[in-house]
């Protein structure tokens, strides 16, 4: 059988949605957006499909970010869940922890969220485990049926999640529960705390699994309307979606899994930059994704991207892996607003409906885009390579009424205004994931993406001294383009809960090889031959009266000694200092990975050094170096080759985005056409 040419990967991000090609016959690529579509998201996929041309049937390889779990925990849209725990523990998931977010660290007012599930939506049973995985008292199979009427016949619930005390110890009460649910109600979606997470925490570990089963009915949904469409259209390759901590899983796990997606768009932006990192020679980069509704950022330290085993929606946790992102409600269509007197940016957006002023769609709010839209930055003819045309004279009144004239500021004065704060709360987000932890961004270069990553970029890095931005070919598309090069992976963990000098080594050895066992039959299911699975190690320790802990990466062979050198270097890498107390073992991990071939970074013919061939014209633009509205040198990106060096102020264009260089900043072109874009003076 011939194999099909074709890879394709679509992000859905919180204004459009991006689709990326690539032939492997040529490792050419193309790329197209269109309007993501909130209400039937399905259809914003199957549009931008459209608008690239591809033919479905010649596609091999389906690859797909969402944040539909997200959104459907932010806008309460999830199905209707109920929890089913052991007696006398029905109100774990709703007391919680009595920590308070830290941006409401001094609002006395605070109140949380209101919960996903009512008190009326969960019940105990009878049966119990103690500490140590050993029955207490054996699961009663009447509670479990009498609890399932009570939540589905009465209560009318659709999702239920199963999770008993000290479960990750023993999974056999879960599993009983389940089998006897199944089978008197086999319509209800059923979710179990040891199906997705064995650790210890009783409350993350039953958020988690409320998460799951609250995300899974309206993720299937999804899933299969997009499955089916895609069918339609002559799809009949791998259908995979991005994991949240890297890597992708097939469709079917997704379903089962869809916690593990609820940061998966911006997690393909961070794979892609871990590959291009290392074929740039870039060991340090901080990642700087900017969309339509949000900014993310993340530390690449050592070519590896920072990883969390712990993320969290709203005040809920979710004990996955991830990649250590800082998100904050600032993008393209983050809403500018006056509170009091001073200007505020976000989190407000205004979406893919109505979008920002200029898209003439109704919005009436004016937000970043429109901004920089009123500052010179963003042609109107030009937008979306010139198949969406913006409303420059629209954006420009509203920031007037709304901004300019209640602050007594000029209408560019206004705009820039909104670059400020915006800049500001960047700094804040970057300074969170590396000075707050020991790194010096200075030391790093700035990845830039998103559409609206390279319009800011070049000045994050003129405030915060970094040296070096780099800007890649599409990077409003750029996300999808990480999706390509991302593995099949899944991850599996253990609680061991034992000081390292204790630990038996053999026992330990034996249960690396059974949750060994588990990660290759898992990637097997996927696809991927036995052979060729590919399984790390690691260790979660800290010094014994610690309350963090930090990720080791163990060999073969466990060796304390050895064990002991890697956490003491992390410790101080990260810290400054080691201790010596103990290692407390809290957890043990493995990661079962199926490669992929990853998409080429072509290098090209070098140019003359003349960049005068790709200027488009002069523009009048606000300059942040000069404080002032000057002339701005326009450039087709398209047209730029390798070693073509100018200064700024100038603008390159290339229809889905606009890369901003304010005067006193240098560009130069890489060998792969990637912009490099640095100090006059270290240039």
């Amino acid at each position: 059988m011939t194999r099909r040419p074709i890879r394709l990967a679509v992000d859905i991000g919180g204004t459009f949605v991006d689709a990326m090609e690539l032939d492997t016959r040529t490792n050419r690529v193309r790329f197209r957006k269109a309007a993501t579509t909130p209400a039937r998201p399905a259809d914003g996929v199957l549009n931008a499909i459209t608008a690239l041309g591809t033919d479905l049937s010649e596609v091999e390889l389906f690859i797909h970010g969402t944040t539909l779990g997200l959104n459907a925990v932010l806008e309460r849209r999830g199905g209707r869940t109920g929890i089913i725990t052991n007696e006398g523990f029905r109100d774990v998931f709703l007391i919680g922890r009595g920590n308070v977010p830290s941006d409401h660290m001094y609002d006395f007012q605070y109140q949380r969220p209101e919960s996903l599930v009512q008190r009326r939506f969960t019940a105990g049973v009878r049966g119990r485990l103690d500490y140590r995985g050993r029955v207490v008292e054996p699961l009663d199979p009447d509670s479990v049926r009498e609890a399932a009427r009570t939540l589905v016949v009465d209560q009318q619930v659709t999702s239920i999640a199963i999770c008993f005390l000290h479960s990750f110890l023993d999974p056999s009460h879960e599993r009983e529960a389940a089998r006897l649910i199944h089978e008197e109600f086999p319509e209800v979606s059923l979710s179990l705390s040891t199906d997705i997470v064995r650790e210890y925490r009783e409350y993350e570990r039953t958020s988690t699994t409320v998460l799951e089963a609250y995300i899974r009915p309206i993720f299937e949904r999804y899933v299969d309307e997009l499955e089916a469409g895609l069918a339609e259209r002559g799809f009949s390759g791998r259908f995979l979606i991005m994991r949240s901590g890297g890597g992708s899983m097939t469709s079917a796990v997704a379903k089962t899994a869809p916690t593990h997606t609820v940061l998966s768009g911006p997690a393909g932006g961070i794979v892609g930059a871990a590959y291009v990192a290392s074929e740039l020679g870039r060991d340090n980069v901080l990642t700087f994704d900017i969309g339509g509704t949000s900014l993310d950022a993340c530390v690449i330290e050592r070519g590896n991207p920072v990883a969390a085993y712990e993320a969290q929606l709203e005040h809920f946790p979710l004990l996955i892996p991830t990649y250590d992102i800082r998100t904050i409600g600032a993008g393209g269509g983050s809403i500018a607003w006056l509170d009091h007197g001073l200007l505020k940016v976000g989190p407000q957006s205004a979406g893919a409906d109505p979008g920002p002023v200029c898209y003439g769609r109704g919005g009436t709010k004016p937000t970043v885009t429109d901004a920089a839209v009123v500052l010179g930055y963003m042609d109107p003819d030009r937008f979306l390579a010139g198949t969406m045309g913006l409303r420059d004279a629209e954006a420009r009144a509203a920031i007037q009424e709304q901004l300019a004239d209640p602050l007594g500021l000029s209408v560019e004065n206004a705009a820039a205004g909104v670059f400020d704060v915006l800049l500001a709360r960047t700094v804040g987000a970057v300074r969170q994931i590396t000075v707050e932890r020991g790194h010096d961004p200075r030391q790093f270069a700035l990845l830039a993406f998103g559409g609206a990553g390279p319009l800011l970029a070049p000045l994050l890095a003129r405030e915060m001294g970094i040296g070096e931005v780099v800007v890649p070919f599409a990077p409003s598309g750029f996300s999808a383009w990480g999706m390509l090069s991302a593995d099949i992976v899944n991850d599996f963990s253990r609680t061991v809960m034992a000081t390292l000098d204790d630990a038996d080594l053999s026992e330990l050895e034996q249960l690396f090889k059974a949750v060994e066992a588990e990660a290759v039959a898992s990637l097997v299911a996927q696809g991927v031959p036995a052979g060729e699975a590919v399984l790390e190690r690691q260790f979660e320790l800290r010094y014994l009266g610690q309350e963090h802990s930090l990720m080791v990466t163990v060999g073969r062979e466990l060796d304390r000694d050895a064990i002991r050198a890697a956490f003491d270097e992390t410790h101080r890498t990260r810290y400054g200092h080691t201790m010596g107390n103990p290692l407390q073992i809290l957890n043990l991990r493995v990661r079962g990975i199926g490669r992929t071939d990853r998409p080429e970074l072509e290098t090209l013919p070098r140019g003359d050094g003349d960049p005068s061939q790709a200027l488009l014209a002069n523009r009048d633009a606000y300059d942040f170096g000069q404080q002032a509205v000057v002339p701005f040198a326009v450039y087709d990106r398209a047209r730029l080759e390798p070693g073509d060096t100018f200064d700024g102020p100038a603008l390159i264009d290339e229809g889905t985005s606009t890369t901003v260089v304010p005067s006193g900043q240098r560009v130069t072109v890489d060998d792969h056409g990637y912009l490099l874009v640095t100090l006059e003076e270290a240039a």
